[in-house]
């Protein structure tokens, strides 16, 4: 069932498409370059500026790639609550002497365009996050010779992903860092999220499809678990943003590692949706608050974000980052990926050795 997609790729390991600027085509050519899938973020970018980005990563390798599209959010009545969170953030705008954003920026990420981009220069793999698409789209994308996985978070958005026609579900631990990519954000649902392992079970119990494993990957030991619990490749991200051809800014790749940012949350803070990242001074102070609100949080916070990163202020930024992070190596990428590989086949050996060997014969 999983050859169609793992037969793009010789090693199980995919690059996770990081959306703000990490995820740039060097880091995707280096991963797909090393024999792992690499991807592209579209999140946040113009169809136009996806489509050069495409171009550039066909520049660099001829082998396959990944993009990875955001699906448009339901409308969200209470903007009275983002209002006042602005209101809150004003001392932020005042300290970092820029204006909010406007919350109202829209809430479809352009994906009517991106699609049609995508359909009229067709790349090898195409991703979803946010939700399900619609069995059309899935199947114009087949058609055009794509194929199509979509982020899940339990074993009933596993199914949805199934039912509506994907080749394959990325099952999304609690552990990831960035945004969950639940189909819908319920706030009742805060703090409910499954561990990696006892999700990749459940989903292998409930759908057919092939599962990409996904959630504070770090070490090829972890590879050889998600695969050995039935998934038929890991997805990683943290452990690609502190390589060398990482878009991340200098000071999220050096927080990784940096004792004073000891742990990770879930929080609303930056985006309005639960997304994990290393805790700071931004996220302590308007975490609490924040309202289940995105993308208009997103939008609200944008220029926040941007102007912490020119600062080189790790405090007002928002620092993804998975329940892995100090584990983070600064490599370059096709190098972490060839790193990974060995892990992998040293953790296979030693799981396949007999009892009381310790891998090796005597």
């Amino acid at each position: 069932m999983s050859s169609a997609l793992t037969d793009l790729f010789p090693l199980p390991i995919v690059q996770a498409p990081m959306a703000g600027g990490v995820s740039v085509p060097q880091l995707a050519a280096a991963v797909s370059e090393a024999g792992g899938l690499g991807f592209l973020a579209a999140g946040y970018k113009t169809a136009d500026g996806m489509y050069q980005e495409i171009k550039q990563l066909r520049g660099l390798t001829a082998r396959p790639f990944g993009v990875n599209l955001f699906m448009p959010q339901p409308e969200y009545a209470e903007s009275g609550a983002v209002e006042v969170y602005a209101h809150q953030l004003a001392g932020e705008a005042a300290w970092y002497e820029t204006e909010l954003g406007d919350p109202d920026s829209g809430r479809d990420d352009g994906y009517d365009a991106k699609l049609a981009v995508l359909l009229d220069n067709p790349v090898p793999v195409v991703s979803f996050h946010f939700g399900v698409p619609s069995r059309d789209v899935l199947d114009s994308l087949r058609r055009a010779g794509t194929l199509t996985l979509v982020t899940a978070t339990t074993a009933e958005e596993a199914l949805a992903v199934e039912r509506a026609g994907a080749d394959a579900v990325i099952a999304q631990g609690v552990e990831a860092g960035g945004h969950q990519g639940t189909h819908r954000d319920l706030a009742e649902n805060d703090g409910s999220g499954i561990g990696l392992l006892a999700l990749v079970a459940q989903i292998r119990e409930t759908v057919r499809v092939p599962v990409v494993a996904a959630g504070g990957i770090m070490r090829g030991a972890q590879i050889a678990a998600v695969l050995a619990a039935g998934a038929s490749a890991a997805q990683l991200g943290t452990a690609f943003v502190a390589t060398h051809e990482s878009g991340a800014p200098a000071p999220h790749k050096q927080a990784l590692t940096n004792p004073l940012f000891a742990r990770t949350e879930l929080t609303r803070a930056f985006s309005g949706r639960p997304a994990r990242a290393l805790v700071n001074r931004f996220l302590r102070e308007h975490g609490p608050y924040a309202p289940a609100a995105y993308p208009e949080v997103h939008h609200l916070t944008s220029p926040l974000r941007k102007a912490a990163a020119k600062a080189g202020d790790a405090q007002g930024m928002a620092l993804w980052a998975g329940q892995g992070h100090r584990m983070a190596r600064e490599l370059p990428a096709g190098e972490l990926v060839r790193v990974l590989a060995a892990e992998l086949t040293a953790a296979r050996t030693a799981l396949s050795a007999p009892a009381g060997t310790g891998g090796e014969e005597r």
